[in-house]
């Protein structure tokens, strides 16, 4: 995909980042499942594929993954594979990058991710040198261990922009490969550093994505575009949706 080069006011940016062995393109359809609203009537979607790697908690199977990932159930005393999770920040840092270089504005750029999708979410808007729209993270991890998120902290408070994003967290009371415990966590470990965060829990819920989360979230987004005084700048046009499944792979 080649960047843009216009300079023009562009429409609502949302990266959707999928979970461990999924892939973009499966998950096409959720730009359709957010509810029509005015949140995201004229957003453009993309949806990029992470490398086929080996993954150490899966025997070594080669599958689509951000990272390595070493235990199921995920844990905090997990072994995180941070040299992979910075890999993988850079690649989605390249991507907002070049939607902000031809005419996004920074705020109208969100990153939405499910599980270890969730988790570079994380990563990527607190290392970004930009304040963006938002993150949500749906059934998600910190990805990186404590030592590291000493080194990760130093690097966002220098940045400060990234702490001012504001983040949504939904999890699952019921979910076992991420359990709950993982998002309590991380929601603690945020809001240590200042950022705003939003942590709902679904007593029933799983480690699935449901319809009733999106709709959280969208109702979340209009929150904050309301809050930011950024509702009068949506407009109620077609979606444009755009393909982004091989951004990630070397072949």
């Amino acid at each position: 995909m080649e960047p843009a080069t216009s300079r023009a006011p562009r429409s609502r940016f949302v990266v959707w980042l999928h979970g461990l062995g999924d892939t973009g393109r499966a998950n096409e359809f959720l730009a359709d499942s957010f509810p029509t609203t005015a949140a995201f009537a004229d957003a453009r979607w993309a949806f990029p594929t992470a490398p086929t790697a080996p993954v150490t908690c899966n025997r070594g199977m080669l599958m689509p993954s951000w990272f390595d990932i070493h235990d199921a159930p995920i844990t905090s005393v997990s072994v995180r594979d941070e040299e992979d999770v910075l890999r993988a920040v850079q690649s989605v840092h390249a991507m907002i990058d070049r939607e902000i270089a031809a005419g996004t504005n920074p705020q109208d750029v969100f990153v939405f991710g499910l599980s270890q999708g969730g988790a570079l979410g994380i990563a990527s808007v607190l290392l970004h040198p930009k304040t963006l729209g938002g993150c949500a993270v749906f059934s998600g991890f910190l990805p990186f261990n404590s030592s590291f998120a000493v080194r990760v902290t130093a690097q966002a408070k220098k940045l400060q922009c990234g702490l001012q994003t504001p983040v949504l967290w939904i999890h699952g009371q019921a979910g076992s490969l991420i359990p709950i415990k993982e998002g309590r966590d991380g929601i603690k470990f945020l809001r240590g550093l200042g950022m705003s965060c939003e942590f709902k829990v679904y007593d029933r819920l799983g480690h699935s994505l449901e319809y009733y989360e999106l709709d959280y979230c969208q109702r979340w987004v209009e929150k904050i575009l309301h809050r930011s005084g950024r509702e009068g700048l949506i407009r109620r046009v077609s979606r444009n949706i755009f393909l982004c499944s091989n951004l990630f792979n070397s072949s």
